[in-house]
């Protein structure tokens, strides 16, 4: 090796493969890198890197940074394919030591498990649920499965779609069973497991019901999933269909074996999903908005947290909510008259902030004669 006071500069890119190391100077055997970002916001960074090949990045890197000193927690700057993007030294042996033609180099990706592939916390009770009486019946079949599944042998349910206007409580009905039996629940909306490239729907299809499979007995809750398994009808208008489709009816057929999975998926188009997969449900049930006495009791129950005082007639409220869903009643209704209180400082919720919420949400009440006389 020759001594030269241009050591710990990188060689030009035209220069036989050389590193100048000085006296008493160190080369590098290993080195760990880590993927920061860009300079001045490496702990906040959002980007993210993908490496489809280590050992093809390990020569790029070497050939790089060739010649250049390092430490522990000292960072590398790219100047080629993306500029100034930054590598962490997660650790370097020896310490402070020159990046050689020997040097090993490893880069440590960050995992991007995909949130669909988590499970999730809910506080919800079957007891909040008001109404959907036919879904409530298939819930406590599938709350027995999860408790005993092997007193079910092969009876045991396995695929449910509920499906029924936005709003009506399918997911929160989910919510509910998972909490009551103490299982992970897997919520993923379906538009979540499309992919960039051709095979990434599979893997991530595959992926879900293999990580619920580990940790069964669970939920896996595909909410939307007309929006990718479409009727043939439909399926022009979306080239990957056919991939996602086919990866659902082998995991939903138990190709691969999913002991004590219950995967239940929800539609507000039912008309729009593939025969294939809709065939596979062994039960098909309709989440139906609330009727007058449901509505009751659902004002009932949301009343009782309004964080004010309160002067609402709950049997108007049943009549101004006709034909709306659960979910109208507390975002459209209560959530926007409860704001308009507090905006204008009362201390009370009274009929004329329902007034205002129906007016902003334009919500017709010319069928409710004289409902704010």
């Amino acid at each position: 090796m020759k001594n030269n006071s241009k050591q710990n500069e990188p060689k030009n890119q035209n220069q036989k493969s050389e590193v100048f190391i000085g006296k008493g100077e160190t080369v590098a055997e290993s080195i760990v890198l880590k993927a920061a970002g860009y300079p001045f916001d490496f702990e906040l960074m959002e980007d993210k890197l993908e490496i489809t090949d280590k050992k093809l990045f390990e020569h790029y890197a070497r050939d790089q940074w060739l010649g250049i000193k390092i430490s522990n927690n000292s960072y590398l700057f790219d100047q080629k394919i993306i500029p100034d993007f930054a590598f962490k030294v997660l650790s370097v042996t020896p310490e402070e030591s020159i990046i050689s033609e020997t040097t090993k180099i490893k880069i440590i990706i960050e995992d991007t498990e995909d949130n669909s592939l988590k499970s999730v916390k809910s506080n919800i009770r079957l007891s909040d649920i008001v109404g959907q009486e036919n879904a409530k019946n298939k819930i406590r079949v599938i709350e027995k499965f999860l408790a005993e599944p092997e007193s079910f042998g092969i009876w045991a349910p396995k695929n449910v779609l509920f499906y029924g206007s936005p709003g009506t409580g399918k997911t929160m009905l989910v919510k509910g069973l998972a909490n009551e039996v103490n299982v992970p629940l897997y919520l993923v909306k379906a538009t979540s497991l499309i992919g960039e490239h051709v095979g990434d729907a599979a893997s991530r299809i595959h992926d879900l019901f293999e990580k619920a499979s580990k940790n069964s007995p669970s939920i896996i809750f595909i909410d939307e999933i007309d929006a990718v398994a479409l009727h043939r009808s439909f399926q022009s208008l979306r080239g990957d269909v056919s991939e996602i489709v086919n990866a659902l009816l082998t995991e939903m057929d138990g190709i691969t074996e999913n002991k004590s999975v219950i995967t239940i998926c929800a539609t507000n188009n039912i008309n729009s999903i593939d025969n294939a997969v809709r065939s596979r449900f062994e039960e098909e049930i309709e989440f139906k908005l609330p009727n007058d006495d449901e509505r009751y009791e659902i004002f009932e129950k949301k009343i009782e947290t309004i964080p004010l005082k309160h002067e609402l007639d709950i049997k108007k409220l049943v009549k101004l909510s006709k034909n709306m869903s659960g979910r109208d009643i507390n975002e459209k209704i209560l959530k926007t008259s409860i704001h308009h209180a507090i905006a204008n400082d009362k201390d009370i919720v009274d009929m004329d902030d329902v007034a205002y919420a129906l007016k902003s949400n334009k919500i017709k009440t010319n069928s409710v004669k004289g409902m704010f006389e």
